[in-house]
Parts: structure tokens; C-alpha cells; sequence
């Protein structure tokens, strides 16, 4: 039994059938209904069914499942709320701070070579293939946003100024006095970010700086929480055996669906 509520199948099922409808889809022409589509998406992300048992089961032929699940995959995606339109809603639910934190979901394809003739999707911090996805995320851990995904050798910092967020959570802060709160992979992002203190070299921190590091630290934790919600909700996000860069519209999709089954997106 698929661990999702029925509303949610039937939140699916009818996202499915407006895609249809758009596309000009007749009545009785496509081997699943949009109901029985939605239960192949749905078991793909919660249990990590493999296509070919997914094909089997729906007594359809692998390609067809792949294109339905790309499908669904594609509606839910586009469903995600984009950069801006998450800042809006974290603001006006009346929110102190937001929190940052980037997390590499792992990836069993082949390598590809990146600058210099490095691994480009290699994570020298995780020890594994994968691509970096970054997450912002309500004070008590409650993902609001996703970002694409970047090649899993590149910093937190890196991915999270390719996406734009370190202008704009900056901005956030200023205007709104709404900071950001991160761990140390984003040192020097700005003054709207809020991390601990780096320990100097050769030199220890300060009683006042070793508390401010405890508080900031203390509050920050919750933020592995919305990492751990969509891994550990979906199976589909521990490893991904599709192109690496179908991570973006994986990880979109997993948001949509924890915020549907929840009925909570800020």
C-alpha cells in the first residue's frame, strides 16, 4: 500500500487530466486513465519501483511507462513555485529568518569530465556521484523551495550565487529584515547571511563567539529537517539512476508532492 493519502493520488490525477485536456488528448486514447498514471508516478517516488515493474504491473511496455512517469514528472515540476514567488509567501507568513542548505542527491550514471579534466558530477565531501540542489527552508525545517540542480563538484556557495539566491535572500534581508541562516559553506555570502564563526587559524574563538556559534547552530539545525522530509519521503530522491540533470524536475516534484500531501506550503 502506497504510503500517500487518496487525496493526494486524486490532486494527481487531476493535474494530469488538465495536461491532457491542453494537449487535446482524446477520450480512450492512452493505455492508463489519469488516475492509474498518477499510482505509477506515485509508486516510482514513495517506493522506488523500477520501471520495468511498474510496466509489468500496469501491463504496459517499458518506454510507454518511462514517458508517462517523464510526464508526470513534468506536471508536478511545473507546479513548484519558482525563487520570487517562495520569498513572497516565507514574508508574508510573517517569518524571522529562512534557512539555506545544500544537499547532493546521489546519482549512479557515468562520469563526465568537467574543467581542468575533473569529475564533474563527482562530490569530493560526499565521496559519491551527484548533483547539488539547494534548499530553502521555513524556521522549523519546512522546505518551501529547490533549486535546479548543479554538478555535484561545485560548493554550496558556488550553486547557491548560479541561482541568483545570494543577491536575493541579501535583498530579503535588507528590505524585510528577514535573514538567512546557513552553515559555513557560505561564508562571506553577505550581510543578510547568518553562519557561525570560523575558527582562526592558529587562534581560538571568544566565549562570545563560541555562544553566538551554539545559537546559530542550535537554530540552523532544523534546516536538515527539509532535506530528511523529501529523502526520507521519497525514495526517489536517494538515488537517481535517470540523466543527472532530470534532478531539477525530480526534486520539484518531490516539493509539490510533500507540500500537496501535507496541504502546507509555507
Amino acid at each position: 500500500m502506497l504510503d500517500v493519502g487518496r487525496e493526494t493520488a486524486e490532486t494527481l490525477a487531476r493535474l494530469l487530466r488538465e495536461h491532457r485536456d491542453r494537449l487535446g488528448t482524446r477520450k480512450n486514447t492512452r493505455a492508463l486513465g489519469v488516475f492509474k498514471q498518477g499510482i505509477l508516478v506515485l509508486r516510482w517516488f514513495v517506493d522506488g519501483t523500477r520501471l520495468a515493474q511498474l510496466a509489468r504491473d500496469s501491463r504496459i511496455s517499458v518506454p510507454t511507462a518511462y514517458r508517462y512517469l517523464h510526464e508526470g514528472l513534468t506536471v508536478l515540476a511545473d507546479h513548484a513555485p519558482d525563487l520570487a514567488t517562495a520569498l513572497e509567501r516565507a514574508a508574508a507568513a510573517g517569518y524571522t529568518h529562512l534557512n539555506l542548505d545544500g544537499t547532493v542527491i546521489r546519482t549512479d550514471r557515468v562520469a563526465a569530465p568537467g574543467p581542468n579534466g575533473a569529475d564533474l558530477w563527482w562530490s569530493g565531501k560526499h565521496k559519491h556521484h551527484g548533483g547539488n540542489v539547494q534548499v530553502i527552508s521555513a524556521p522549523d525545517g519546512w522546505p518551501l523551495w529547490v533549486s535546479p540542480v548543479r554538478p555535484g563538484r561545485e560548493h554550496d556557495t558556488t550553486c547557491a550565487r548560479t541561482h541568483g539566491l545570494i543577491g536575493a535572500l541579501n535583498r530579503l534581508a535588507a528590505t524585510l529584515d528577514i535573514p538567512t541562516l546557513t552553515d559555513l559553506g557560505y561564508e562571506n555570502a553577505g550581510d543578510g547571511f547568518r553562519h557561525p564563526v570560523k575558527k582562526p587559524q592558529g587562534g581560538e574563538l571568544d566565549l562570545e563567539q563560541q555562544t553566538f556559534n551554539k545559537v546559530i547552530r542550535g537554530i540552523h539545525g532544523v534546516a536538515e529537517r527539509a532535506n530528511a522530509l523529501l529523502k526520507v519521503t521519497f525514495k526517489a530522491l536517494r538515488r537517481v539512476s535517470l540523466d543527472p540533470g532530470s534532478i531539477t524536475r525530480i526534486a520539484r516534484a518531490a516539493l509539490v508532492l510533500l507540500q500537496m500531501e501535507h496541504g502546507r506550503t509555507t
